[in-house]
This record gives C-alpha cells, sequence and structure tokens, in this order.
C-alpha cells in the first residue's frame, strides 16, 4: 500500500513538510551537509532539490535530515525507472553487436558442441511444412551471459551534460494540507482519470474517511462532480464510513456497487458483485429508491446495464425490505415493466427523417445532443431548419460540460479537412485500444462548421476565469488538452496523446523494463523506421540486431527478477525519417498481468558514452497497462524545420502472430503505419488554444495574482500563484 507522502510526491513532485520541529539551517549544521549530498544524489537521477526543500531538509536533525532524503532519493529514482537494474544482452551494447545471423549461428555453435545441449536442440516442423530451430532451446539464447556489474565494468562513466534532464522537487505544506488538496484536485477533475490517478482518489477518499476534499479551501460538493467515476468512488468510500451517498441517477448506484465489489467503477466490464454487509445493502436500495420516487424518468436509465442490474439485485436482497423504487428498477431489468429510454425516442425520430423532432428530444439532455453533433448537422443539410438547430445548439452550450465542448470542437476541426474516401477515422477506446476505417461520411458546409466553433470558443471563453498576469511557457502550448486521462499512463513527463514535444540530443536511445510474476514473460522490444511518407520501412528487433542507424540491445526472453531491453539510434543518420517504437508481448503475461513493467526514452550527445540506462538522460518514463499485445508509446518524426519530435499515441492493438503464435514486428508493419499515418495527420486540440482565450482575460502589472501554466514548475513563482502543469493539466478545462 502506498502510502499518503509517496503519493503526493510521485504526483505532485512535492515533499511534505517534515512532521518534526526543525530549526534554522546554519553553516556547519551536519543536517546541512547531508541536504547538500542528498541534493548531489538526486542530480545522477535527473532530480534536484528547490532552495526550500534544500533550506528545509538542512534544518531537520541530522538523523531525521538523513531518513528524509534516503526516502527522497528512492521515489526519485523509480519516477526515472532507475529503482530496478537494467542489464543488457550484449554486454557492450551499443557498441558490438553483431549481426543476427552470425549471432544466431555462434548460438547454434555453442549448443552442439556440447552433447547434453545439442541433444536438447528442438527443431519443429512448422504450420507451413517448414523446419525451423527453436531459438529458445539454445542455452545461450534469450537469457543474461554476464552479472550486471561486469555489464557495468565495461562501460565508462556518463559524461554530464547540460542538456540533461533536471527535475526540480518542491516543497510541500503538511500532509493533512497537501492530501486535501490532492483529493479535491482529483475529485474535481473535468475528464475522467487513468488508473494511477483513480487510485489515488479511492486512496484519498478512504484517507479522508469519505469526506470530500477541498479546492482553495471550498469544500467539494458530491453532486457537482463531473466525472460519474470519481463520484462513485467518493461515495462507497461514504458508505464504506456509514454515511449515506449523494446520487442523481440509478447507475450512480451501480457504480458505488461495482466499486465497493472491487470491479470496474467504469461498467465497461461486468462486475462480479460481492455478498455486501446489511447495512450497506440497505444504504443503496434506499438511495435507489430516493433517486427514482424523485424523478421516476430515470428508470431509462436502468436499460443501459440490464444484465449488471440483475446481478446486483442477487447480491442486495430487494425483497427483504421492499421500496417501490428500487422494485421499478429491477423489474425494468428483468423486462417486467416499460422504460422507453431517450436514445430509443431519438432514433425513432431520426429514422421517420424528422431531424427537428430528434433535436428537441436531445435537447432536454444537452450532453447528448453536442454527442451527436455531427450527425446532427448531416441530418439539417438536407432539411429546411438548420438554423433552428444552430439556436439548439446556441441554447444548450451553456448547460454543457466544457469537456464535451472542447471534444466536439476537435472532432469538427478535423471534419473540416478530412475529405470522404481520401480520409480516415480512429477510434479509440478507454483501454487504448484502436481501430481505423475510411471516412465514408459527407463533408461539412465549411459555413456551418465555422458557426459551431466561433460559438464553442464564445462558451468556452465565458467559462474560463480571469488568469490575472499570465505566464507562459512556450513548450506547454503544442502539448495536447487532456480531454480524457484513461488511457495515459502514470510515469515521469508523460504528454497527453496527441501532444509534441521537441526531441533535443543526437542519440535516441528507447527502453522496456519488465518482471513477470507466475509464469516465463517475453517481451519484446521493436523500431519501425519508415521514409518521410511512412514507406519503404526497416526495423530493428530481435530478428534484425542492427541497421545503417542502430543497435538492438539483444533479446532476454524470461524475466522472474527483471529484464530490460534497448534500442539505440543516430538521429543524423536518420535523414527525413519516422521511428515507431514498439513493445510486443511475445509470450506469457500481458501488459497489465506482470508484476511491473515500464517503457521510456532517452536522449544524449554521441560523446557522453555511459551504460545503457543513464537516468539524468530519461527524458520520459511510463508504465504500460493497456490491453492489447503490441504497445505503441510515441511517434518520432523528423519535422519540416529539421528538428526531431514526439507525437505521443499512448495506442495499443492486437497483434498478428507468426507461425508460432507469438507476435513480432514483421507481422504487422502495415498496420502500424496505418495507425501512425492517421494519428499524425490528426489536428489536436492544444493547450495552447486555451491559451489563446485566456489572453483576451489576462491582466497586467505586478499587483495582480499570477497564473502560470507550463510542463513543470519553476522555481521563482510567487507562492499565491495558480500554476498548472502536466501534474494538473486537466484543470484548465472548465466545467
Amino acid at each position: 500500500m502506498i502510502s499518503a507522502d509517496k503519493l503526493i510526491f510521485t504526483m505532485r513532485h512535492r515533499v511534505v513538510t517534515p512532521d518534526v520541529s526543525a530549526g534554522t539551517p546554519t553553516e556547519g549544521n551536519r543536517a546541512v551537509v547531508v541536504a547538500r549530498q542528498v541534493d548531489t544524489a538526486l542530480m545522477k537521477a535527473g532530480f534536484k532539490c528547490s532552495g526550500e526543500l534544500l533550506s528545509a531538509l538542512g534544518a531537520l536533525p541530522e538523523g531525521r535530515a538523513i531518513d528524509k532524503g534516503v526516502e527522497i532519493i528512492g521515489w526519485a529514482r523509480e519516477l526515472a525507472g532507475d529503482h530496478v537494474r537494467h542489464n543488457a544482452y550484449f554486454i557492450d551494447f551499443p557498441a558490438n553487436v553483431p549481426d543476427t545471423l552470425d549471432f544466431w549461428m555462434e548460438c547454434i555453435r555453442d549448443a552442439l558442441a556440447d552433447p547434453v545441449t545439442a541433444a536438447g536442440t528442438e527443431v519443429v516442423m512448422s504450420s507451413r511444412g517448414d523446419l525451423a530451430l527453436n531459438l529458445l532451446s539454445l542455452p545461450k539464447y534469450g537469457t543474461y551471459q554476464h552479472a550486471y556489474a561486469e555489464m557495468l565494468a565495461r562501460h565508462e562513466d556518463l559524461v554530464p551534460a547540460l542538456s540533461d534532464r533536471i527535475t526540480v522537487l518542491h516543497l510541500g505544506g503538511s500532509l493533512a494540507d497537501e492530501a486535501a488538496s490532492l483529493y479535491g484536485e482529483l475529485a474535481a477533475s473535468t475528464v475522467p482519470l487513468n488508473g494511477q490517478a483513480l487510485a489515488a482518489l479511492r486512496f484519498l477518499a478512504d484517507y479522508h474517511g469519505g469526506g470530500t476534499g477541498s479546492i482553495d479551501g471550498s469544500a467539494v460538493a458530491i453532486l457537482d462532480i463531473a466525472v460519474r467515476e470519481n463520484k462513485a468512488v467518493i461515495n462507497a468510500a461514504r458508505v464504506r464510513a456509514g454515511i449515506a451517498p449523494e446520487i442523481d441517477t440509478p447507475t450512480d448506484v451501480l457504480r458505488i456497487a461495482a466499486e465497493l465489489s472491487g470491479g470496474d467503477v467504469t461498467l465497461a466490464t461486468a462486475t462480479r458483485f460481492r455478498s455486501l454487509p446489511r447495512a450497506q445493502r440497505r444504504v443503496l436500495l434506499t438511495a435507489l429508491d430516493t433517486v427514482i420516487s424523485n424523478a421516476p424518468g430515470k428508470l431509462a436509465d436502468v436499460n443501459r446495464h440490464p444484465e449488471q442490474w440483475k446481478r446486483l439485485g442477487e447480491r442486495l436482497h430487494p425483497h427483504e425490505q421492499p421500496q417501490p423504487g428500487a422494485a421499478d428498477v429491477f423489474a425494468v431489468a428483468r423486462g417486467q415493466k416499460a422504460a422507453p429510454s431517450l436514445a430509443s425516442r431519438v432514433e425513432a425520430a431520426f429514422g421517420d427523417g424528422d431531424v427537428a423532432r430528434a433535436v428537441q428530444t436531445l435537447a432536454v439532455a444537452p450532453g447528448m445532443l453536442w454527442r451527436a453533433a455531427d450527425r446532427v448537422l448531416r441530418a439539417s443539410a438536407t432539411s429546411a431548419g438548420l438554423d433552428q438547430v444552430l439556436e439548439s445548439f446556441t441554447a444548450t452550450a451553456p448547460h454543457v460540460s466544457g469537456r464535451v465542448l472542447l471534444s466536439v470542437r476537435e472532432h469538427l476541426q478535423n471534419r473540416a479537412t478530412i475529405r470522404p474516401a481520401t480520409g480516415s477515422r480512429v477510434f479509440v477506446n478507454r483501454a487504448g485500444r484502436w481501430f481505423v476505417t475510411s471516412e465514408t461520411r459527407p463533408k461539412l458546409d465549411a459555413g456551418v462548421v465555422a458557426r459551431m466553433l466561433d460559438l464553442i470558443d464564445a462558451e468556452i471563453e465565458r467559462r474560463l476565469p480571469d488568469p490575472g498576469r499570465l505566464v507562459v511557457d512556450p513548450a506547454i502550448e503544442p502539448v495536447a488538452l487532456p480531454l480524457s486521462g484513461k488511457s495515459a499512463p502514470e510515469g515521469l513527463r508523460v504528454f497527453p496523446r496527441g501532444s509534441v514535444t521537441p526531441v533535443e540530443g543526437e542519440v535516441l536511445r528507447f527502453f522496456v523494463y519488465w518482471r513477470q510474476r507466475a509464469q516465463r514473460t517475453d517481451f519484446d522490444l521493436s523500431a519501425i523506421i519508415t521514409g518521410e511518407e511512412l514507406d519503404g520501412e526497416v526495423w530493428l528487433s530481435y530478428t534484425n540486431l542492427t541497421n545503417f542507424a542502430g543497435e538492438h540491445s539483444g533479446d532476454i526472453t524470461s524475466a522472474a527478477d527483471g529484464a530490460s531491453e534497448f534500442i539505440n539510434l543516430d538521429l543524423g543518420k536518420l535523414g527525413r525519417r519516422c521511428v515507431i517504437p514498439q513493445v510486443y508481448v511475445y509470450a506469457g503475461e500481458g501488459f497489465a498481468q506482470v508484476a511491473e513493467n515500464f517503457f521510456g526514452f532517452m536522449t544524449m550527445a554521441r560523446e557522453q558514452k555511459g551504460a545503457p540506462f543513464e537516468p539524468r538522460t530519461v527524458r520520459s518514463r511510463s508504465a504500460l497497462h493497456g490491453d492489447g499485445d503490441v504497445a505503441m508509446p510515441l511517434v518520432f518524426y523528423r519535422g519540416e524545420d529539421g528538428r526531431w519530435y514526439a507525437k505521443w499515441l499512448h495506442l495499443y492493438l492486437r497483434g498478428r502472430g507468426n507461425v508460432w503464435g507469438g507476435t513480432r514486428v514483421e507481422e504487422n508493419r502495415v498496420t502500424s503505419r496505418l495507425l501512425t499515418q492517421s494519428v499524425l495527420g490528426r489536428d489536436y486540440l492544444r493547450v495552447g488554444y486555451l491559451i489563446g482565450l485566456l489572453r483576451r482575460k489576462a491582466s497586467t502589472g505586478d499587483d495582480v495574482p499570477v497564473t502560470y501554466i507550463g510542463v513543470e514548475r519553476p522555481e521563482d513563482l510567487p507562492p499565491d500563484a495558480t500554476v498548472y502543469t502536466l501534474a494538473n493539466l486537466a484543470s484548465l478545462i472548465p466545467k
């Protein structure tokens, strides 16, 4: 179980104020020396204490300073992925990596030289009738041939460079204040949270005993929480604490029951409901009865998840304490009572060709109207009521969440450029799984799209707060707005899908680490290298260890104690090309089943040398949790200005297996290129869009409050400044 102070450090890069009486740091005080040693150790991992944090450590008693310093160093190394040992199969990697066939022949010769291992060498017939050698049967293949210390001894020390990453760690407040602030920020998020953030909200909700968090000292009202999953997590904590939940739809109760059962609070997958204590069953049934008694029309909500309602009814035992509203819910789920849904009435109107009736029906649920904007606008193009439809959008805009409005804007700005028969549509689900299909819808009228965009811009600008004096780090402007955090993994400097960030350095090296839980697990790191037009691809993988621009560190086929693979690329040799890193699950446990895994990349100058893994050169590290056999974290490409950039994907796909049943890059080149082409061509809504609207409201002068927007928090901000960084970027999105 993660501690609250570690959670705050990991998510905010803030160190909770030590809970001891601290004095004033003075030269000669041993704690001051300890603080400087901690700072030096942190810099080797790419971190640094802020002046305030350094001063606070130096004011502690020496023993407490040592303990706190060791704790901070451990947390920081874990953020960078330096808490594990990263060995490489080829001890001198990236130097002296052999030709693939030469290496395989060496493994075969070594196996045949020993009668015992020769007898164990496996030759089988593939499904195509070919004889093939199983590399896994060769004793030299797929397992480290040297110790970690032996590998380190073969490498020169890293030469530090000014371009190495330095992440500043800041001093926080008390544990109670920091926990309450993080709790309030997560609870009030306007976008769905990823797995780590949702787990943090769950932890903090129980930590606060089901009470509400706060933002700037103001309590968070549960019914005002925009994201239903967040509301369910907090309400479940309230139920566990014996406090009545606050709900406004029957589905809220279903989510609470899923959370209490340890299931999927998003309801995307069915939950195996537990037998809940009698007191909790009574609370849930009472809440269900109240919401239906107050608004009988909400019974239609039950039609969205009828099977899960049936399973829940078996666990809640509604017959033990009959309540009419709750009874009606389960009657609808069993088909014994009719409750036509809004969606069915809308479909009937569209089926009759009555666009006006469809829009009128949707208008009672403004979010549904706006989510159906493309369909409504297409249908209205052939009717005489276009102006009335646009008036409906204008009237309902103030009642739609900011996230939905911004999602529609991103959709429409892409619809204005994608042409039927030549463009493509990319669909991505909550787990990062995707598929691409051709664009067959007729193009929307440019004038109508422009009117819709103006309407959205005006409404979003109206909702944005007065930023006071606006200070912006230009590096944040190309970052995509995190309209959903579902598939965004936790880690260090992880950007939302669609973000574009510059890649500085002459050498690009990416890596994957994994540690299996219960069975032999083989992850394979690969990279497709294509031409400027995503053509003429070559690749680096365990089947092609070297090419004109780089090297693969070698195939590791089991990870009981953890394993790493690397790919090293000289960017100067790539020309106008595109690099698509991928991680394949060849055998064993998937991304979500292993004990631990993460992907990341480093950049460095050619003369820096160093070991295969150097934490201060790590630009990003992220976990892999998606549902699929292939992870595509990001793509690197050279822009028209000659500079290299990364575009963040966070995508997963089902790979095509080979004759052995495993998944590898050769069988998935076409699919990977198609997906990359679709994502590279999509125009994501960026942070710069909101910054442009905020600048219209900004004030000038030194006596006005400061709002800072950047990748990371700098040291020299006023203490009362409002700060938006990667850690809380979603807070920029208005409700």
